[in-house]
């Protein structure tokens, strides 16, 4: 096997847990290792540190999987798998449905795996993984009686790594799934969505809102399936109004809103929501509740100073649609933006509209998404509600 040796003082990272050795960090490749092949890894002072997939080409130029010397790929995959398995029959004991692999926070990097019911939706950021995806495949097959199994990738992050852009359906067909997450059923049309084909992350999240959304006026702003609107709708709200810029999405809501039989009055709009906003404000139109829950702003640090400045309008123009003591409940999934930053943006956005906000919630990502604190690159979603309240 071929190995890599870091330059001096590089492997602490990685003895404290982070899964990434970037290209500047490695004194040399020994032995001319390919794209995607499993290296051992070693400090300056040829101590083994343990065994990870290597890309010549990518700044993530190892990812790190294990520190064991030798290594059974499909024995250790299917351990991996099956942990991350048993975590989310703990924390979800009914449900057929969530993230069941989280990548680097599963200990898998550059894997991420959707399960919707027997069907198992892939995104391969990896070169190894990609390399060895049939052993995945097999071990879906053996232990999880997977019938389908086909990939949803993005293109963003298969570029950075070097990768195809194309998917693949390795197993069976694309089908369309109904799932249930306890409370919602909804339809998954693979071909008609977004991601690998609905936003587990914030599933927890969405039960939270029930508590706040009672007899309520609610605004669903960028709603993609209607996951937020429909648990309002399920909760007793008074009126529900789902908002996105995608036809196809406000479709998918209406289907959606059937498909679980909702007597709640609801409306479905196609619009660009920083429109939507400035028109309800023009027309003094207001909610008791406003959910935003937009697409990442910041791709990458530096779109960092624009996305800022959008968070900020999206929030302020959110706020001002409120009636007095409604509830701002605002999501960000930029991982380059960090928690405070985002609490300082609303801030700063409730200010300018002449009101003070209460943080009565925040929260990360589901529990289907674990994080690693010793890889800030795994917590990336913010959560949080708000009281809206004029100075007194």
């Amino acid at each position: 096997m071929s190995k890599i040796i870091l330059k001096k003082n590089e492997e602490y990272r990685l003895i404290n847990g982070h899964q990434w050795i970037f290209s500047n960090e490695i004194q040399l490749a020994d032995g001319n290792p390919d794209n995607g092949d499993l290296v051992e890894i070693y400090d300056n002072r040829n101590n083994f540190l343990g065994c990870g997939f290597y890309n010549k080409n990518s700044l993530i130029a190892c990812r790190f999987l294990t520190n064991r010397k030798n290594v059974d790929l499909k024995d250790l995959f299917r351990e991996k798998l099956l942990k991350a398995f048993q975590l989310r029959r703990d924390f979800y004991p009914g449900r057929n449905s969530f993230r069941l692999v989280f990548s680097e926070s599963d200990f898998i990097p550059g894997l991420i795996i959707d399960k919707y019911n027997d069907s198992y939706v892939l995104q391969v950021y990896s070169y190894g993984i990609e390399k060895n995806i049939d052993l995945i495949v097999q071990i879906l097959k053996e232990e999880f009686n997977a019938k389908n199994i086909f990939t949803q990738n993005e293109e963003y992050f298969r570029k950075l790594e070097g990768l195809p852009e194309e998917n693949f359906i390795y197993s069976g067909t694309k089908e369309i799934e109904i799932i249930d997450d306890g409370h919602i059923k909804y339809k998954i049309d693979f071909d008609r969505t977004q991601k690998t084909g609905f936003f587990f992350d914030q599933s927890d999240n969405r039960f939270f809102i029930e508590k706040i959304c009672k007899t309520k006026n609610v605004l669903d702003a960028f709603c993609n399936s209607g996951g937020f609107g429909l648990h309002a709708a399920f909760a007793g709200a008074s009126n529900v109004t789902f908002v996105d810029s995608s036809s196809t999405e406000i479709e998918n809501a209406k289907e959606n809103f059937k498909l679980n039989n909702i007597n709640t009055p609801a409306e479905f709009v196609t619009s660009d929501v920083f429109d939507y906003l400035q028109n309800c404000i023009a027309a003094n139109k207001k909610f008791d509740v406003v959910m935003i829950d937009p697409p990442a702003f910041a791709k990458n640090k530096k779109s960092l100073p624009v996305a800022k400045k959008g968070y900020e309008k999206l929030n302020r123009l959110a706020i001002e649609t409120l009636n007095d003591e409604g509830y701002l409940v605002t999501s960000s999934c930029s991982h380059h933006l960090s928690e405070n930053e985002f609490l300082e943006i609303i801030n700063k956005a409730a200010l300018k509209t002449g009101k003070k906000i209460q943080m009565v919630h925040f929260n990360n990502a589901s529990l289907d998404h674990p994080e690693l604190l010793q890889m800030p690159e795994t917590v990336y979603l913010k959560f949080t509600v708000f009281k809206v309240l004029q100075w007194h």
